[in-house]
């Protein structure tokens, strides 16, 4: 079992920054692929951006540029550095982890971006 939990949610002005963090703790040997979704009341789930255990990233097209997700692998911790926050990226906010054969995710953190 692993464990997900998030951080550094809260309320910002629009075009302001928030640093979430998720702490993975418990069987996190095996945890490759580490990311941050997002959902929305009424709406899917979204990938917003992803990091390999080596380095390789992936991000939602209506972050790029903004959003810079980093990981610290000592620490078992990955981190969304987000910045020009838009009213639109109010959000709860859900780390994932993958190890290949089991999909973790943490209780969520809510951002919210007012105008």
């Amino acid at each position: 079992q692993v464990q997900l939990v998030e951080s550094g949610g809260g309320l910002v002005q629009a075009g302001g920054s928030l640093r979430l963090s998720c702490v993975a703790s418990g069987s996190i040997s095996n945890i490759n692929v580490m990311r941050w979704y997002r959902q929305t009341q009424g709406k899917q789930r979204e990938l917003v951006a992803s990091i390999s255990r080596h380095g390789w990233l992936i991000y939602a097209d209506s972050v790029k540029g903004r959003f810079t997700i980093t990981r610290d692998n000592a620490k078992s911790t990955v981190f969304l550095q987000m910045n020009s926050l838009k009213f639109e990226d109010t959000a709860i906010y859900y780390c994932n982890a993958d190890n290949g054969l089991t999909s973790y995710w943490g209780q969520g953190t809510q951002v919210t971006v007012f105008s």
